[in-house]
């Protein structure tokens, strides 16, 4: 085998390798979160929790953005955004979650609202009793 037919030889190969992955990446498009189930109890009156007592605030806890909405509910997702595991913050003012590394939006049941994530966030039962918050999912 001569260099010309090596390197054509070669080409076809990465040109076959390039087209497969590209193909199996394609048709492998994520239709749930895989975030972990969880089922924890936060005591409002403990100062690490003090975020919670106010109206827009929130914090994380266990892989969880636990938030509370300027209507006083609480509302829980997972924590990472689906398109690159960046820790999503909480904005009061809109109602929604936030990536801060490319800009996506959710929901406050975890809905996507703006890419490029295109994955919703997994989304937690909330309960509050007393000065304890309950979530789980």
């Amino acid at each position: 085998m001569d260099r010309k037919e090596f390197l054509a030889m070669f080409g076809i190969s990465a040109a076959a390798f390039a087209v497969a992955t590209c193909m199996q990446s394609c048709s492998k498009t994520p239709t749930t979160n895989t975030a972990p189930t969880i089922d924890m109890k936060l005591d409002l009156t403990q100062p690490s929790n003090h975020a919670l007592t106010l109206n827009g605030g929130y914090l994380y806890a266990m892989g969880v953005i636990v938030a509370r909405m300027n209507t006083g509910a609480f509302i829980a997702v997972s924590q990472a955004c689906t398109h690159q595991g960046t820790s999503i913050v909480f904005q009061a003012s809109a109602a929604e979650f936030v990536c801060p590394a490319h800009g996506s939006t959710f929901g406050p049941t975890g809905m996507v609202g703006n890419g490029p994530a295109n994955v919703n966030l997994k989304s937690y039962s909330t309960a509050l009793s007393g000065n304890i918050l309950h979530v789980w999912g």
